[in-house]
């Protein structure tokens, strides 16, 4: 595993798992491929058994990004690669395990996931944010979440069935910042559903957010409290 560290890091996470990795997607944005284009590695998807036992050799809880370097559940993954990477996340109830994918409607097909895991998608856009929070809606899981980074367009959504929001920047050749009308949109959205807002770094931004998450239960019993029904 690679334990993130400051500024270098991701700042939502503590540690990145990647017993998957490669993709298919073929964002022009990709972080990955570049990495491995650089290295003179391809990027097909290939799965590495001699990194599954990483996190068993962790005693202290950690939150670990699973598959920073690949999707997790893009249609080209067996299932069979995914089952091992679950055997080791309820092997380890002290980790928080998150994920993350482009290709949310295969997400039911693992539930309902361990307690420890955070499952989340990637919307980048109206279109994507629409198509994730109808997958997610479906996912049975401690907690939720939407990645926007990069955000690339306004976003204007009721996000009462997530219990994160992430929003970031695009980075790299041709990185820019979002428009500020987005992020603010965003963040009223958020606000009223109740839920938690994190700011990646690389976000330009007066004032940093960084909330953490509740649990699905507590968010339900503070939807609950928002409504007037307790």
């Amino acid at each position: 595993m690679n334990i993130q560290k400051g500024n270098a890091g991701i700042n939502w996470t503590d540690a990145t798992w990647n017993p998957v990795t490669g993709c298919l997607h073929g964002c022009p944005y990709c972080y990955a491929r570049r990495i491995a284009e650089r290295f003179g590695r391809g990027f097909e998807p290939e799965f590495h058994a001699d990194r599954l036992s990483e996190p068993l050799h962790y005693r202290s809880p950690l939150k670990v990004f699973v598959g920073s370097t690949a999707d997790q559940f893009g249609t080209w993954v067996p299932r069979e690669w995914n089952n091992a990477v679950f055997d080791v996340v309820r092997r380890c109830p002290q980790h928080t395990f998150q994920f993350l994918t482009k290709a949310p409607r295969n997400l039911v097909r693992y539930n309902p996931f361990p307690a420890n895991c955070w499952v989340g998608a990637t919307a980048n856009n109206q279109a994507m944010i629409d198509n994730a929070l109808f997958c997610l809606a479906l996912v049975k899981a401690t907690v939720r979440f939407v990645s926007a980074e990069p955000l690339l367009g306004p976003i204007d959504a009721d996000l009462s069935a997530i219990e994160w929001l992430i929003i970031g920047a695009q980075t790299g050749p041709g990185g820019h910042q979002p428009d500020p009308a987005w992020v603010v949109r965003l963040i009223e959205c958020a606000r009223a559903s109740g839920t938690a807002v994190w700011f990646k770094d690389n976000l330009a931004w007066p004032t940093q957010i960084n909330e953490w998450p509740a649990t699905r239960l507590e968010h339900m019993a503070h939807q609950a409290q928002l409504f007037g029904a307790l």
